[in-house]
């Protein structure tokens, strides 16, 4: 019988894990999962299951506020994760093993008013604040104006970053460019890693709506080339800036949304190479599977099918749509974590 997350592996593709669950974490190692990532989504859905309210009570009677707790725990359970992948930070030389933690969403929610040279300040004072004493945690940067702003500080003080919410080529090129600037700067290229995360099933959704003229060749498949294509210039751009590690894609946002897609629509088009960070349900459903996987992520969908992508879909309107809906969607589940927290701290009142 084939395993299928083996021929994964086999193909040259890094698994990681979306999420930070610790029975999760610990069956996905098992299985091949070298890293994982977090966001205030996972973590308020674990705190909503109960199973951490004995460690909430505890610092609710410390009398910490709700922001303190929700931080507290999230840096507890990313920390938990650490130690899992550790070992593979350890056998790499620090090339692998992460765990990403996402700094606070909150500084790009509009009702906040923060100014631009604001959110950059906070961006990198918190960056190195959670980065600090960490040896494989990366830290989530988002790729709007301050976040990009940010990278290049954050870099140069030895932060490793993994820059997410990128929909664009336009955005992943600002990004790469600030973080190369930034890792110039520091004595010497031995740790320094960088990742850039894509985001593929979101573009998937928007152009379903924004350009329902797409044949059904190429409904659906504008997320995939978008990816392969920052991909291959990550490619190149690092081939002529060598480094000890490698400065890799992540190609995130991979669990399907359509329904008549499989499960693995976007796990079989990006393997053999980088990093996915995949659902667990998109984990369990490949695991499921029959499916040998082979090296796909270099080989774009036909000509035409190019084309007419071209043709039909504006990516700059793309982006700066799904950038208005992403930041929503950034600071919308950290208001959810604090509420969850303040509801817990009635309870326990």
């Amino acid at each position: 019988m084939s395993n299928p997350i083996k021929s994964l592996l086999s193909s040259g593709t890094t698994l990681w894990l979306d999420s930070i669950d610790p029975d999760l974490v610990r069956s996905n190692r098992a299985t091949g999962a070298t890293g994982a990532t977090s966001n205030p989504i996972i973590v308020a859905d674990l705190l909503a299951t109960g199973r951490f309210d004995a460690q909430i009570e505890q610092l609710i009677r410390q009398r910490l506020d709700d922001a303190q707790i929700a931080w507290q725990m999230t840096d507890a359970m990313v920390r938990d994760a650490e130690e899992v992948f550790l070992p593979v930070w350890e056998e790499t030389a620090g090339d692998d093993g992460y765990v990403s933690f996402e700094l606070d969403p909150l500084l790009e929610d509009p009702e906040l008013g923060l100014s631009h040279a604001k959110r950059v300040g906070e961006y990198v004072r918190l960056g190195r604040q959670w980065s600090a004493g960490h040896r494989n945690r990366m830290i989530k940067v988002p790729a709007t104006p301050a976040g990009l702003d940010a990278l290049e500080e954050l870099v140069a003080a030895g932060v490793t970053v993994n820059v997410t919410l990128i929909f664009s080529s336009r955005q992943y090129q600002q990004a790469r460019e600030a973080v190369w600037r930034g890792a110039q700067r520091r004595n010497n290229l031995d740790r320094f890693k960088s990742v850039y995360s894509i985001f593929v099933s979101r573009i998937d959704v928007y152009t379903e709506k924004a350009a329902p003229e797409l044949s059904p060749a190429a409904q659906g498949m504008v997320g995939i080339l978008n990816a392969k294509r920052i991909w291959a210039g990550n490619q190149q751009y690092w081939a002529e800036r060598p480094t000890p590690l490698r400065q890799e894609i992540v190609f995130a946002s991979t669990g399907t949304k359509r329904a008549d897609d499989p499960p693995w629509k976007y796990v079989e088009a990006f393997a053999g190479s980088d990093i996915q960070t995949n659902p667990p349900a998109t984990n369990e459903a490949v695991a499921r599977s029959d499916l040998t996987f082979t090296r796909q992520v270099d080989r774009l969908p036909p000509e035409d099918v190019i084309e007419e992508i071209d043709r039909l879909v504006d990516m700059e309107k793309l982006e700066s749509t799904l950038m208005a809906e992403g930041i929503a969607k950034f600071a919308n589940p950290q208001k959810k974590l604090l509420a969850l927290v303040a509801k817990k701290r009635q309870s326990v009142a």
